[in-house]
């Protein structure tokens, strides 16, 4: 069963197969939980959107045509619960900027979220910085936090993230040109933040 394709899966799981449904699960459990940590930042709250995101697709596997990947098409509804669950906690920043706004590609790649200019001296150590990008990533909309993710965790083309969040290309281009650009401020941010605070622990007497 496990060396079976998606598609095939997901024809034996639409038939009534529980055991090609199950498989589908095992397949993509893991990768579901990790979308939705990286969006939510809560172990809880990730939890409940997998599950729950293996429910609709219980759901509505009928209704999977297979125009796209079935992982594209999980992805989008994890997406959504995750959209929908920070919009309601009001967990996200809402402003996504202009959205409309043209950017080449080459633009869109200027801002890497990490790519924070320090001097290996000054540098944090990796766990500093895992933090930094969890706060970092807090203070973007929900929308402009999916792009990242799917961008720069999971490697998504701009074509399977235009269909993950159904809209236009340029309109994802644009999303991560703004959403590069605000994580990059505030990374900044977080580290002129930590070099302070380092600098009093320094001035402290012993």
């Amino acid at each position: 069963m496990s060396s079976a394709d998606d598609r095939t899966l997901v024809a034996q799981a639409t038939a009534g197969d529980q055991a090609a449904f199950g498989e589908l699960v095992t397949r993509y459990q893991r990768k579901v939980y990790g979308v939705a940590f990286g969006m939510l930042r809560s172990s809880e709250d990730a939890m409940d959107v997998t599950q729950e995101t293996f429910i609709r697709v219980h759901r509505y596997l009928g209704r999977f045509k297979g125009s796209s990947s079935f992982f594209t098409w999980l992805y989008r509804i994890t997406v959504n619960l995750c959209i929908d669950h920070l919009r309601r906690e009001g967990k996200a920043q809402t402003v996504d900027y202009d959205d409309a706004m043209d950017h080449s590609e080459q633009e869109a790649g200027q801002f890497l979220p990490w790519s924070v200019d320090t001097d290996p001296a000054r540098a944090v150590d990796r766990k500093e910085l895992r933090a930094m990008i969890a706060s970092a990533l807090e203070t973007l909309s929900a929308n402009h936090r999916a792009v990242i993710l799917m961008r720069e965790v999971e490697g998504l083309s701009y074509s399977e993230m235009a269909e993950v969040m159904q809209c236009s290309k340029g309109t994802i281009m644009s999303r991560l040109f703004h959403a590069r650009r605000r994580m990059q401020t505030a990374l900044l941010d977080c580290d002129e933040s930590q070099e302070e605070d380092r600098g009093v622990t320094r001035g402290l007497p012993t």
